[in-house]
């Protein structure tokens, strides 16, 4: 966590029970003051990057992930890169349930089960996650915000245009991006608030967007930060990075690094408060660099979950 006060963004009507988030493992999970960092665990073999399907390898992963400054393990057994086929349900709890180990040996680390599916979602809670992270922000299976009251659970609600198999093909204009991504996010707020589930909310970086479009969801953040919940950004190594990087010939995703960590202080910069990385410790560090800079003082890290 490093201590970088919403308050900075210069940003009015912000409400603290918007960033002072609940969860289950008797926590809270403190947007107002800090910007947390999430790990990624893609728990499927065709995942873009790193995906894992041996246990063993994939609790070493945790356990680097937070030793390096992780404040969130986001668990997903099904990958939602462009084109990916949906895979059974039974696989995917199948997948999910390392959460039930992470949390055993791990304690109090939050973790986040990656699912829009409410079968999946009641497995992971059982299991012991605490947020649910739904990229299709309540859309595919809205019983899934019925799981998050139960279970007192908050839940991350992300803009998406179509199923990720298909979600390319369904692009939006530039005239109507930003509007219509707020005008989604603002419905998915509405939908869990009605339901009494805390909200945080993501553009969906790489989802249904043109390349060029990520850089004008990044660089026009404060739009969907003025709404007045948390916003958590995913850019960590993927294509638009690339494309900024060498629009000809993009790098592969294992030379994204510095794009991704660029991307992560500007979007720091731009109000995120969650930054779901595969680099943990290199964006940490930038971050806090970032941070320092910008409240003209050293920044500060506080971990609560050892």
């Amino acid at each position: 966590m490093i201590y970088f006060p919403v308050d900075r963004l210069g940003v009015t009507k912000l409400e603290d029970k918007n960033f002072l988030i609940p969860i289950p493992s008797s926590l809270t999970l403190d947007l107002k003051n800090y910007v947390l960092l999430m790990g990624v665990l893609n728990m499927s073999p065709d995942s873009f990057y790193i995906g894992y399907e041996s246990e063993k390898e994939a609790l070493k992963a945790v356990e680097k992930m937070i030793e390096e400054g992780a404040d969130i393990i986001d668990v997903g057994g099904q990958s939602t890169r462009p084109g990916a086929e949906e895979i059974p349900e039974e696989e995917e709890i199948k997948r999910i349930k390392i959460i039930e180990k992470i949390k055993k040996i791990f304690h109090n680390i939050p973790v986040s089960v990656d699912t829009y599916r409410s079968g999946v979602a009641k497995i992971a809670f059982d299991c012991g996650a605490d947020i649910l992270n739904d990229i299709s922000g309540f859309r595919f299976d809205p019983k899934v915000l019925d799981v998050c009251k139960i279970y007192r659970a908050p839940a991350i609600a992300m803009h998406i245009t179509a199923k990720p198999k298909i979600m390319q093909n369904h692009t939006l204009e530039d005239q109507v991006l930003l509007d219509s991504i707020i005008k989604y996010l603002s419905e998915s707020a509405t939908m869990a608030k009605q339901k009494d589930v805390s909200v945080i909310l993501d553009p969906g970086i790489g989802f249904g967007k043109k390349p060029h479009q990520n850089l004008i969801i990044i660089n026009q953040l404060e739009k969907i930060v003025e709404l007045g919940y948390p916003v958590l950004v995913g850019v960590s190594r993927k294509s638009f990075i690339g494309f900024a990087m060498d629009f000809s010939n993009p790098p592969p995703p294992s030379e994204r690094l510095e794009g991704t960590i660029s991307a992560c202080v500007i979007s720091l910069c731009k109000g995120a408060r969650i930054l779901r990385v595969h680099d943990v410790l290199k964006v940490k560090n930038a971050l806090k660099i970032a941070v320092s800079i910008l409240m003209e003082n050293f920044s500060y890290e506080k971990i609560i979950y050892s």
